[in-house]
């Protein structure tokens, strides 16, 4: 067979994952001579040596991948015949030139081999708070530049002592090549702060802050991605304090466990959802709450899900252990201000909120949050979806189902991404937030700024949402090197979920959100959309109704209901005996009724999320939101984990300008005969105007199918995280023959927004340069 010399250059999640030791002790196993190396692009390698080795190279090269490595592809690129080869194999120093665009790896938990060496009172690392091995530990959080090396990450300043080098440099060793490597030696320190910023005086700031967190003390923790504000979530004063510093009346915490078995007694807990807390992501799991847990009841109020993770770092470990073995961790920031990154950050930011500060100097270049998923169990095999997409997960890109042409996306103004995008991948950035304050609009312009730089992306185009007023689109119109690409809101929901599901082909769009700004000036947000990327038709829509008071509207999701029996009934629905209306000013809800009849400041909506609010306040369920889709949240919470079918209220289609049009005044009618009568209890009220909705997804979708000869819907928008209406509609369309893609890799609200607005840019800018 004789001698070949192979040159192979190697894409996907190839650094930082232990590729190139994998490869040095693979190539010596097979006794074959030759090199590897970083560079731009991902790995390129030769080996030399008889073909049956190097072909034996080239299967196990694919075959026996270290736990975090993944290979997208493998391409021989030069290869000759050869009389002599080497025997020595070697790994030769990064390369940086050619650009940019190697896959850069995700933060990883810490493996259970560090584990054990963090618990074992023989190791040199025995509670070291910062250990990592080639295996696990932080990646994208601390890289400055490509290829990733030491010198381009924030651990540069660190010299490794002589024991932490010689592990670098043994092939046999876990820490062969291993970026981050550090102990007690020579690498960062971990020390416990006041907050005035002065040190404590304990030995062990790890056992002195699991001291006062026991005691009901509040603590800002540096994790991978930026500070977490922790507390013992049995000790109700201290939830109590948390609630209070943070203005968070609501929203539920999140919570950290020492383990699966952990979890399992506080919340339900099935296979699948154990495997999603145990991967290398470690995302905040949504789960079933167990009754009687011993928690406090204000971790989570008016909601039957708890949201675990497990520990993402050593420090996390060493906390766990020295306490009850679950935390509140929940995001160290100030309303409405992004993760503290930095200790300066922490202690200005985070003054009054936290008693002490857990702080280390391993520095964080990008900030990112903890992911936020859950298992969807409908009528397919249970999977994962994303409420956010962060740490663990980003910047793993979307593959682009054609080549795309440079472009920035830029997202919208709420639960904001950005994505930028050339070839076939997609870039999506982690979870920024909401960008109306200076705080995030900062975050915001350095994550573009280090998604370009890192992936070498010279966007030629821009992508923005149609209003003019958000801040994102304002910073699209001020890119003077892109041109800019306005993208309709729901147009960008549905190309968000053809993208995350791999189609190129026209589909019926069911787009239910809280807020989106259409073409006709109005709000969207109950939406039938029949398109592809270039373009789409408004086929049907939610009814319109107004909001009164409009941003107002949003938070108090009474004003809707009240405008809603204003627009069916009129004045005279000012008697009508509901507990919303006697509860509430009688003055005001004339103002309320008078302001949507002349439509003084009550702007038109189409909005199925506005409605869904409308409904949990008639129920009496929530008049109030404290934080983003709680009214929703709660109504479907009346029925939650139970997807039987109820029969739904009467529907009656409209046709308007050639679109069908959802009139909502026979649900409101059955609803207020439910309430009024007393025949039906709230949850079984609940039920039935999920159940109607569905219906109505259903019917729509058919006669669109029917019309257009399509078979594909695109089930995407904040309100298909209602997981009784996704899994119903899902189930309703299958058995109707119809072929239904909902969300996987990216979230369905808005975090997928950036991913929607990049291939409508990319598709409209092909046609264009094909045309010209």
């Amino acid at each position: 067979m004789g001698a070949v010399r192979r040159t192979l250059r190697v894409t996907g999640f190839v650094q930082g994952v232990g590729f190139r030791p994998f490869v040095y002790r693979l190539a010596t196993q097979h006794m074959l001579g030759g090199w590897v190396l970083n560079d731009a692009q991902g790995v390129t390698l030769r080996v030399e040596g008889p073909r049956a080795a190097a072909d034996a190279f080239g299967r196990d090269l694919r075959e026996r991948l270290p736990g975090l490595a993944r290979i997208d592809t493998c391409e021989v690129v030069a290869e000759e015949a050869v009389r002599d080869w080497t025997t020595t194999f070697a790994i030769r120093r990064s390369r940086s030139d050619g650009g940019a665009g190697v896959l850069v790896t995700p933060d990883s938990y810490v493996c259970t081999d560090c584990v054990a060496e963090l618990f074992d009172p023989a190791d040199r690392r025995h509670r070291y708070p910062l250990i990592n091995c080639t295996n696990c530990g932080p990646r994208y959080s601390i890289i400055t530049a490509v290829p990733y090396d030491r010198p381009q990450t924030t651990m540069a300043a660190f010299v490794m002592c002589p024991d932490c080098q010689k592990e670098y440099d043994s092939a046999a060793d876990r820490r062969f090549h291993a970026q981050p490597n550090a102990c007690w030696t020579c690498g960062p320190r971990v020390r416990l702060l006041a907050p005035d910023g002065g040190e404590h005086p304990a030995a062990d700031p790890v056992d002195a802050a699991a001291a006062l967190l026991r005691g009901g003390r509040i603590l800002a923790v540096k994790a991978l991605g930026g500070y977490q504000l922790m507390a013992d979530p049995h000790h109700a004063d201290a939830v109590a304090a948390l609630r209070a510093r943070k203005e968070r009346s609501a929203k539920p915490f999140a919570l950290l466990a020492a383990d699966s078995a952990t979890v399992a007694r506080y919340a339900h807990l099935d296979d699948h959802e154990t495997r999603l807390l145990e991967s290398p992501g470690r995302p905040i799991v949504l789960l079933r709450a167990r009754a009687g847990s011993g928690l406090s009841p204000q971790i989570a109020p008016g909601s039957p899900t708890l949201g675990f993770m497990l520990p993402a770092t050593p420090l996390q470990h060493l906390l766990l252990a020295g306490t009850s073995g679950v935390l509140i961790a929940t995001s160290g920031n100030a309303p409405d201000e992004p993760m503290a990154r930095t200790e300066e950050e922490a202690l200005g930011t985070l003054q009054g909120l936290a008693d002490h500060f857990l702080v280390h100097n391993r520095a964080i270049h990008l900030r990112i949050d903890d992911s936020i998923a859950r298992i969807v169990h409908g009528p397919a095999e249970p999977r994962v979806t994303f409420l956010r997409r962060a740490r663990g997960y980003v910047p793993d890109p979307v593959p682009a189902p054609f080549e795309i042409p440079p472009v920035l996306a830029v997202g919208g103004e709420l639960k904001n991404t950005v994505c930028v995008g050339s070839g076939t991948s997609l870039y999506v950035g982690q979870h920024i937030g909401d960008l109306k304050t200076t705080g995030n609009q900062r975050f915001f312009a350095e994550t573009i700024d280090h998604l370009r730089g890192v992936f070498g992306v010279t966007p030629r185009y821009v992508a923005h949402d149609l209003h003019p007023d958000f801040h994102s689109t304002r910073y699209a119109r001020s890119c003077r090197d892109m041109e800019p690409v306005a993208v309709q809101h729901h147009h960008a929901h549905m190309a968000s979920c053809m993208a995350d599901n791999g189609l190129d082909r026209p589909v019926i769009g069911v787009i239910f959100d809280g807020t989106g700004y259409g073409t006709d000036g109005t709000i969207w947000g109950g939406e039938f959309l029949v398109g592809d990327y270039r373009g789409f038709e408004r086929a049907g829509h939610l009814a319109r109704f107004r909001l009164p008071g409009g941003d107002k509207a949003v938070r108090e999701p009474a004003r809707v209901a009240i405008a809603l029996l204003a627009q069916h009934f009129g004045q005279d629905a000012a008697a009508f005996p509901l507990d919303l209306l006697r509860n509430r000013d009688p003055f005001e809800v004339g103002v309320l009724m008078k302001m949507t009849a002349r439509g003084i400041n009550a702007p038109q909506t189409s909005s199925m999320g506005r409605l869904f609010d409308a409904y949990s306040a008639l129920l009496g369920v929530c008049q109030e939101s404290g934080y983003e889709g709680q009214a929703a949240i709660e109504l479907e919470a009346q029925i939650a984990w139970d997807h039987t079918p109820a029969p739904p209220w009467p529907l009656r289609l409209v046709e308007d300008e050639g679109r069908l049009v959802i009139d909502h005044r026979p649900w409101l009618e059955a609803l207020l005969a439910g309430i009024l009568q007393r025949r039906a209890t709230t949850a079984e009220l609940s039920r039935s105007f999920h159940e109607s909705v569905v219906h109505a997804v259903a019917e729509v979708c058919l006669r669109l199918a029917h019309t257009h000869g399509l078979r594909d819907v695109a089930l995407s928008g904040g309100v298909f995280l209602n997981q009784h209406l996704l899994v119903r509609t899902e189930a309703e369309l299958t058995a109707a023959g119809l072929r239904v893609h909902t969300h996987r890799r990216i979230p369905t609200n808005d975090g997928g927004l950036s991913v929607g607005q990049a291939m409508v840019a990319a598709a409209r800018a092909t046609a264009q340069e094909t045309a010209s």
